[in-house]
């Protein structure tokens, strides 16, 4: 079976000053510490944002997302949605994207997950049979045995003649 993890959540929002020298500070780029007296020149550029962890529990406390409670997937799109949702509203904001990183893994085996490709299940020499068919996992016997179990797809006849 085909496990997928998501990590790596951000938002990344696509800023298009009004004016040819914009003033930074009109990006809401304000209380940040210091002075922020420069301009935004130039094309259209795009700004990657990281959500705030959610074990982040203030200055000095911190746990591990596990540790969170929820379904870490849904919470994080969650957070990531309702910050482009505010950042949206700014007039140089012109529009975003959620997005975050998958990595798909067999559960069998613990290998990345690979399937056929409908070229490559037509091909004998990369296919396991002459059942194989596209979207046949490539990793062990164990997820093939799976896949075609669930389909009702002849099992693959491992092994040669005695």
């Amino acid at each position: 079976m085909k496990l997928t993890t998501r990590d790596e959540w951000r938002v990344i929002i696509e800023i298009r000053p009004r004016y040819t020298h914009t003033p930074i500070s009109a990006l809401g780029f304000t209380n940040l510490g210091y002075d922020l007296d420069g301009e935004i020149t130039g094309d259209p550029f795009e700004l990657t944002i990281a959500p705030r962890r959610l074990g982040d529990l203030g200055p000095g406390m911190s746990v591990g997302d596990q540790w969170s409670g929820r379904d870490i997937d849904a919470a994080y799109k969650e957070r990531c949605e309702a910050m482009l949702a505010e950042l949206l509203r700014a007039p140089h904001v012109r529009g975003g994207r959620v997005t975050c990183t998958e990595t798909h893994t067999c559960s069998h085996c613990g290998y990345g997950w690979e399937v056929l490709t409908a070229d490559e299940a037509a091909d004998y020499s990369t296919n396991q049979d002459e059942h194989s068919v596209e979207g046949e996992p490539v990793c062990c016997d164990k997820a093939i045995a799976e896949f075609r179990t669930e389909r009702g797809i002849p099992a693959v006849q491992w092994g040669g003649a005695a």
